[in-house]
């Protein structure tokens, strides 16, 4: 049975597709059609010796499937891969409940914590294999301690959730199955970040594969870096382990192993028309009748150059399932009418984001004279209230919402009327008293001029894949420019976008959705309330310092910031509910205070479509990356009638 200790995580209070093992099926598992013909020409061993000793049994969510057919799916631009934990690499040790209450067993056979959270041991389970049918064991867990978290010369610096008082916990290895991981301090909320959409990296690091790229582990490596085409070992194990971003971690990616139900057999960059990936015939889930998941043969993505492209291809039937860049409140009469033709029909997503659209500055700018003024709460409040916020309501959001800065929707415990109301009435004459006091002097077109005497401009770098976020610039900068400022808006693609801004210290300013808006979802993702990770785009730098102080990018942060990030790492250490609660109002009334970015409205609930004929799907599921919308609710359970 399954054993969630509340002192140790948040079990999942609602029904959970979960359910014990099947011990009375271990000798009578089914296996999809074009698996058994493997089998008879010996390509593969019978699937009861593909699947571990304890199989994960899920109960699919309206009935059993069928097997076969392709489930199909689309890739926007050429940056969107992290959108990949949304369809087929959600496999962490622990995942998130299909309702976002808690967390569940996963790739972990058991999770448990002592009782002041500084040890979590954690078993595997006996038998698992890569796709490849190399097994999974302990031995990976520890190559990716070794190689990734600890190792300075690959110099990964994610991971937060593996520290306390900035030093990683220590790995100790009990057995094939079994290991131990022991924190300096408590960390209580470790098993709810383990189970966020792509910080688990135990599951995604195969040591039989990576290992040929490492030079501790192969004295030829820089040899075989060279042959590749890289400068040395250490760029070459980066590009293929891929932990740097998500980008790299998929791309080129076909021969790498992987845990989850379906692998690449052309990964994103292989091909610049599709992306297929196969049925894992290793796959270690089964449904409550003893057959194998997944119950689709494929996943074949279309690489789409923009959202209106896809749009299309969503109101011809040609897209399954989809919400990401084409839900907007604009689309939604669109689609509506496109219903009979493309044979689908409407799910509902809860909104969990911060804001429909959060203006982020480059507080760390390389540009000195910027970085001063941007970092000058005053002249973030200003261009705040130069928006005409219902305005843009109306005209791009259709009517729904209200005005309100990211943070916490009324009626959640953490609710924090300040950050969500302040700055929020618009008046281009309080706008331009506060730019006067800062930035008085104008030129002979009215645009103000910065201490050096030039232009004021803001140029907005913005993922081109975003409609929303177009839109409503069309309206924010001639709001901007009323108020004397210079703003332009600079559109890309979306890999050109996390170089420039996620990766970058020379952009003025961009926007970007996400964060969270209330519970355990705004402790797990704080990122425009207080900078813990690579997120928090308007301070690289002090993200970078609280992750890694020594790392040469760092930037000490003021004592504000710092004093918010001690306030994180006590709640990271608390595992009590009430008590995080507690710490996590000190940090929003911190944040209120600082007003790192500032936004439109709190978004309403949103929609996606799916066809007609996909079985097994939630009607009504939260809308994170987090959570990362619709992985929780098991698509390897998804089939086709």
């Amino acid at each position: 049975m399954i054993k969630l200790k509340r002192r140790a995580f948040l079990a999942g209070s609602s029904a959970v597709l979960i359910l014990p093992a099947l011990p009375a099926l271990a000798v009578d598992y089914k296996e999809a059609g074009l698996l058994k013909d493997k089998v008879a020409s010996g390509a593969l061993p019978p699937v009861k010796d593909r699947l571990p000793a304890n199989p994960l049994v899920i109960k699919p969510v309206e009935s059993v499937g069928k097997y076969g057919g392709d489930w199909k799916l689309a890739l926007v631009g050429g940056g969107s891969l992290s959108m990949l934990f949304r369809y087929q690499a959600y496999e962490p040790l622990l995942r998130y409940t299909p309702d976002w209450s808690g967390v569940t067993l996963n790739v972990a056979e058991a999770f448990d914590g002592n009782p002041d959270s500084t040890v979590y041991t954690i078993r595997l389970r006996k038998g698992m294999k890569w796709s490849d049918g190399h097994p999974y064991t302990t031995a990976d867990v520890k190559f990716w301690y070794d190689t990734v978290l600890t190792d300075k010369r690959v110099a990964v610096t994610s991971q937060g959730h593996w520290k306390t008082a900035g030093k990683p916990a220590k790995l100790e290895v009990v057995d094939e199955q079994t290991f131990k991981v022991i924190f300096e301090k408590p960390n209580g909320m470790f098993p709810l970040q383990v189970a966020w959409s792509n910080w688990d990296h135990t599951t995604r690091c195969p040591k039989h594969y990576l290992e040929q790229f490492h030079i501790d582990y192969n004295p030829k490596a820089d040899e075989l870096a060279k042959q590749r085409g890289f400068q040395s070992w250490i760029a070459a194990f980066q590009s293929a382990s891929g932990f740097q971003d998500d980008n790299a971690f998929f791309l080129n990616s076909s021969k790498k192993p992987t845990l989850n139900a379906w692998y690449f057999t052309i990964a994103p960059g292989e091909n610049t028309e599709r992306a297929v990936a196969e049925r894992n015939p290793y796959y270690w889930k089964v449904d409550t009748a003893g057959n194998q998941l997944p119950y689709m043969d494929r996943i074949v993505y279309q690489m789409v150059a923009d959202p209106q492209v896809l749009l299309l291809k969503c109101m011809q039937g040609e897209i399954d399932l989809m919400d990401q860049y084409i839900a907007t409140p604009n689309n939604k009469s669109v689609l509506y009418d496109a219903r009979k033709q493309g044979d689908y029909d409407f799910y509902t997503l809860t909104s969990t984001e911060a804001n429909v659209m959060n203006f982020i500055f480059n507080l760390n700018h390389n540009d000195e004279t910027k970085r001063k003024l941007f970092r000058n709460k005053k002249f973030r409040a200003a261009l705040s209230t130069a928006l005409d916020r219902q305005t843009l309501i109306d005209a791009v959001l259709v009517g729904q919402g209200a005005p309100a800065q990211p943070s916490i929707k009324e009626g959640d415990p953490l609710y924090n009327d300040q950050l969500a109301k302040q700055f929020t009435e618009y008046s281009v004459d309080k706008a331009n008293a506060m730019l006067d006091e800062l930035v008085p002097k104008r030129d002979g077109q009215n645009f103000r001029l910065d201490e050096k005497g030039r232009r004021l401009t803001i140029i907005f770098e913005i993922d081109q894949a975003r409609p929303i976020f177009l839109d409503l610039f069309q309206l924010v900068i001639p709001m901007f420019q009323a108020v004397g400022i210079d703003a332009q808006m600079r559109t890309m693609d979306r890999s050109l976008w996390e170089t420039r801004v996620r990766q970058g210290r020379d952009f003025d300013a961009t926007a970007h959705q996400f964060g969270a808006n209330g519970g355990v979802a705004a402790m797990l993702d704080p990122r425009y309330y207080v900078p813990t990770d690579s997120n928090a785009m308007y301070a690289p730098a002090w993200q970078l310092w609280y992750l890694d102080p020594k790392n040469a990018n760092a930037e000490e942060p003021p004592e504000d910031t710092k004093k918010l990030l001690t306030l994180y790492d006590k709640l990271k250490a608390t595992s009590d509910q009430a008590g995080q609660r507690e710490i996590m109002k000190q940090i929003l009334q911190g944040a209120a205070e600082t007003f790192y970015v500032f936004g439109i409205s709190q978004p309403p609930d949103g929609y996606g479509i799916v066809k007609n004929n996909m079985k097994n799907i939630t009607k009504t599921m939260p809308n994170s990356f987090g959570w990362p919308t619709p992985a929780p609710t098991m698509p390897e359970q998804f089939y086709k009638v």
